[in-house]
This record gives C-alpha cells, structure tokens and sequence, in this order.
C-alpha cells in the first residue's frame, strides 16, 4: 500500500483578508515531491483557508493513490486536533469544510501531527505565492513555483544528485565553470568516500559539517547515554565505502521530534518536557575496519570482489571490540552480509560473547561496473551514467548497480524490521557508509544534502536510540576515539 505524506498551511493578510493556501504530497521513502496545490481564495480567515489546503492535500494524494495511507503534517494545532477528533468543531464555517476533509479517504488510512511552523516552510511559501498571485489579479501557476527549489532537495540520504548539486551551487560563486566541476569530483571522491576534507574550498560545509558533528555528539550529556545505558523522557506523541541513500518509514520521514535532547525525527507533538516513553531500542551503529580499498576512496560496494579486512582493519576491529567490552551494554550483534562487516562484526561478538545475525537489508549500495574505480576513474570512462547517476537517485550505476532510491526502501525495511525485533534493547549494527549515514539522517530530520556533510571513518561508531512513540535522538556520530 502507498504511503504519503502531505504537508498543507493557509494563511489570510487581514484575517479577514486576501487569503490561499498551499499543499505538497511528499513521498516518505525518498523525500520526493509528487504534488503541488495552491490557490487564492478571496477573502476569508486563516482556518478557512488551512482547512482548503488540507482539502487540497488530501485531494492530491487520493489522485496519486487513492488507497494510499497519509499522515497529514500540519502547523495548524486547530485544524490537526479537530481532524483527529480530540476538539469539538463548533465554528459554522469550519464544519463543512472538516466534513469535506473527511470524506476525500478513509479515516483509517489518514493520520495527523502537528509541527512547528518552521518545519512546514514548503505548504507555506505555497500558500504565500498564492496570495501573492491574488494581489497581482492572478491565480497561482505550478509553473511558477518557488516553494521546492526553497524547501530541502528532494531525494534519498546521500542521494549523489541532489548533495553534489547542492555543493556545485555553493561553489559556484567561487569560480565558475572550473569550480563546479571540482566540486562535482570532490563530492564524488570526498565526501561519498569518507575522505577527512570536505571539497577543497568549501569552508562552508566544512563548517556545516563540523557543527552537525557537535549537535549530534552533545545529544549525550554523559559516556552512559550513548549507547543506551540511561535514558532521557521522551514527550508523549500525539498523532560505498561511499555515499548514503537514505529510507525513511511514514512513521518517521522527516518529522520533526521533540525528545529530551531536542534532536531526532518521530511523531511526537508539542513543546516541552513530556512522560518517561520508557527504554528505547539503541542501534549502535559501527561501520567496518579499513580493506585494502578504503584507504584508495574506491567504489566498494556490494556487487564487487567483496574485499576483506586489511591488516589496519583487523586492528580497528579489535580495538572497537574492547571498547565495546568495557562499556558492556550491547546486548546483540547484527552485521551485513557483506565479509569486511562480518569479520568485524564477529571480532567484536567473540569479545562480548554473543552470536553474530546477518541482516541482508545492511549491505553496501551496488555500484554495477564503478566497483573498484575511483570517482577521477568512473568519470574518465563512464561520463554520461555518472551524471545521471548525479543527477538522479532513481539513476543506477553502469552495468546494472542499484539506485538510490533502491537502496533507501531496502534499508528503511531493514530498520523497520530490527526495530520490531528488538524492542528497548542495544543492538550493534556493523555495517558501511551508506546505511550509517542513512540512519542518522532519518533520526535528525535533516535535509538529504546533509549527507555529504557527515564524515564517516573506518571503524568508527555511532548512535540512535528509537523510542516507542516513534521518536528518534541521535546519540553519537563518528566516534573514534577508540582508535586513538
């Protein structure tokens, strides 16, 4: 069954005054929009026309799928708490257009959340370019839209598209044509492959980069927080070696969370300090040690020569299986199929003495005929693919690789299905750049492009812990220090 979400806003200049409203049909899986609605409504107030614009939502994604499940994301507390039936609906204006609303799917296949108006900025521009057409005597024209290429990229974690494209754009300014294709190479070569640099020149996502490596980092206030020994209250919810494509579940696909530590993604709603949501599933999340690959930034993927651990590697894996030890809450050990993560993996189980689980979802994206290049190489002989792979998750890599948007379902099932498995317990995860990347991602509701501004070393670890609700908090990012 399809699964959508729509995010919708009205606004009115005057309340009453010239008034619109603004929808987009979001796919959670990749971030993709597949609808836009927006219209100038005359005069009216700003529920009249919050409520128009869930119509409108709700109307898009019946067309797109008619059996398609949506969570309906919204800034409006009015409009969400009367639609899921927790207010009275007593405004005469209000009832019919609610009633409407209604009627346009099942009740069983439409939820709702509230979220701040700060993360609702794409229905909001809409509504507002909608007003703006109505001042010039004009009704607004999709083609005329403004509101995606304002709100984040659309596309999966990692997605090479919409992350090297968003760096070209910043480069740009600095140094025209010569510029842009050094940063497209950078991209490839740096940051996708775990490089320590960001694209040379590129200060601002150097500085993006090193900020998001803080705020993840100071979501513990403590060494037990992070891998799931303590926990901080939740609120209560009321609704390849290389690049990362990111899954997103409907249950989480951007949502804005409200945990203790203020970071993450879920369905929880509100401001402020909420109840205990009791002991969250922990994922600590360990990428592989160094192969004979790593240190070359080759494509390594899951349809290659499925390298080993290299002596480096053997060592990280030792390493990060003492300092595991010595913290002693991992309470099971899942690896991806691919044989660098299941010798790691097995280093650090045979050091806490537990079984290792293979989880077919973890493996690496499959670069098809780029396997064992480097990005300078892939672009020599494979231009055109390459481009279209940067241009499009929906792209996949010459040869028949797997594309992004492939690898995002795989991985959000994957997640999905451990999560259901292991309920309030820490699990280790030993798996490659792209699911990593992928999972903090989802749990930080940060843009796709974000991916690019994570630095993922060989071996090192990282933290989400998941709580019942459907919240999120990201824990760790790129913890090394066990290799020091």
């Amino acid at each position: 069954m399809p699964r959508f979400v729509v995010e919708a806003d009205g606004g009115s200049r005057g309340n009453p005054g010239p008034a619109g409203y603004g929808a987009v049909v979001l796919d959670p899986a990749t971030g993709e929009t597949l609808a836009e609605r927006a219209e100038f409504i005359g005069v009216a107030t700003n529920n009249v026309a919050e409520y128009k614009g869930l119509i409108a939502g709700l109307t898009a994604a019946r067309e797109l799928a008619p059996d398609a499940t949506v969570l309906v994301r919204m800034d409006s507390k009015l409009v969400v708490e009367q639609m899921s039936g927790r207010w009275k609906i007593k405004h005469p204006d209000m009832k019919p257009l609610a009633a409407r609303a209604a009627k346009i799917l099942p009740r069983a296949q439409v939820t709702y959340e509230w979220i701040p108006r700060e993360r609702n900025k794409h229905a909001d521009r809409l509504a507002n370019e909608a007003m703006d057409a109505g001042k010039r005597g004009e009704q607004w024209e999709p083609s005329r839209s403004t509101a995606f290429a304002a709100a984040p990229p659309a596309g999966p974690p990692g997605d090479a598209a919409k992350g090297a494209a968003a760096v070209r754009a910043a480069m740009a300014s600095g140094g025209g044509t010569g510029t842009r294709a050094a940063a497209a190479a950078g991209t490839g070569a740096d940051t996708l492959f775990g490089a320590t640099d960001a694209p040379s020149g590129d200060a601002q996502a150097r500085a993006a980069e090193a900020a998001a490596v803080r705020a993840a980092s100071a979501v513990a206030r403590d060494t037990d927080t992070l891998f799931g020994a303590a926990e901080a209250p939740a609120e209560a919810p009321a609704g390849a070696d290389g690049a990362g494509p990111r899954p997103a579940a409907a249950s989480d696909g951007g949502h804005a969370t409200r945990t203790a530590a203020g970071t993450g993604t879920g369905t929880g709603t509100g401001t402020g300090w909420g109840p205990d949501m009791g002991q969250p599933a922990t994922f600590v999340l360990l990428r592989h040690g160094e192969t004979a690959l790593t240190p070359q930034k080759r494509f390594s993927g899951s349809g290659g020569t499925d390298p080993e651990l290299s002596p480096a590697g053997r060592r990280q894996a030792a390493a990060v299986a003492e300092a595991l030890a010595a913290r002693g809450t991992v309470q099971a050990v899942v690896s991806s199929p691919l044989r660098r993560c299941r010798e790691t993996a097995q280093a650090v189980a045979d050091r806490l003495g537990l079984p290792v689980a293979v989880e077919e979802g973890l493996r690496e994206t499959d670069f098809g005929a780029w396997e064992g290049l480097t990005f300078a190489e892939v672009r020599e002989r494979f231009p055109d693919d390459l481009q279209a792979w940067l241009d499009s998750p929906k792209a996949a890599p010459t040869g028949g690789g797997e594309s992004f948007t492939a690898v995002t379902r795989r991985v959000s099932a994957a997640r999905d299905r451990l999560l259901s498995a292991h309920a309030g317990r820490t699990v280790l995860l030993v798996t490659h750049v792209t699911p990593v990347k992928t999972l903090v991602r989802l749990a930080l509701g940060a843009p796709p492009e974000s991916l690019f501004k994570m630095e993922l070393s060989a071996a090192s670890l990282s933290a989400v812990a998941y709580y019942a609700d459907g919240n999120a908090s990201v824990r760790l990012l790129n913890d090394t220090s066990h290799l020091r």
